[in-house]
């Protein structure tokens, strides 16, 4: 019985630090966590494991909607920082972005938003986005075209987050509209 106790205990012990490890890692945005409770804008995204360690997402059908323009392949670098960047063209205009995976939407700073010809003033509060500094308002539009070196995808769906993030996220809402993403070592391969 003693055993049986201390394999529960230790299990318990891992499972939190587990849960603490993993809270710690998503110190960017969940913008979904409020506005979308109950929809999963990459409900046709799959994650699979890969033989050296990486791992690769790829849709299980092609987009319905016809919202991926155009094809090819980026590929993307590690920073220093241990996160991917990609510099893409949003509505005609340049915006560095984080690729973050973990984020439901393309999330947008207020100065990315207005730097790309968006009022986001005028744009009405549609929920909130859970940061590392707590809940702030966020507004939801629908971005014409976000491209990577010729990678477009038409109709994303993102949302500007009044918080001071630092730069904008590139989440699922374009993500899971590709063929593939695959991340081995320090790159990352999207199609």
């Amino acid at each position: 019985m003693g055993r049986i106790l201390g394999l529960v205990t230790i299990i318990a012990a891992v499972s939190v630090g587990m849960a603490g490890i993993a809270a710690r890692s998503s110190n960017q945005v969940d913008a979904a966590a409020s506005a979308d409770p109950g929809g999963d804008s990459g409900e046709n995204w799959t994650t699979q494991k890969r033989q050296r360690g990486g791992w690769s997402a790829t849709a299980s059908t092609g987009p319905a909607d016809g919202s991926r323009s155009s094809g090819g392949e980026v590929r993307l670098e590690r920073s220093g920082d241990s996160h991917f960047y990609a510099d893409t063209e949003v509505d005609g205009r340049s915006v560095r972005m984080m690729v973050d995976s973990g984020a439901s939407i393309v999330a947008l700073t207020r100065r990315d938003a207005q730097a790309i010809g968006i009022d986001v003033d005028r744009l009405p509060v549609s929920g909130t986005a859970r940061t590392a500094g707590g809940d702030v308002p966020m507004r939801r539009v629908i971005l014409d075209r976000v491209e990577i070196d010729g990678l477009a995808v038409r109709g994303v769906e993102a949302a500007v987050v009044d918080a001071d993030m630092g730069v904008s996220l590139l989440g699922q809402s374009f993500l899971a509209k590709l063929d593939a993403v695959n991340v081995e070592g320090d790159r990352m391969t999207l199609r």
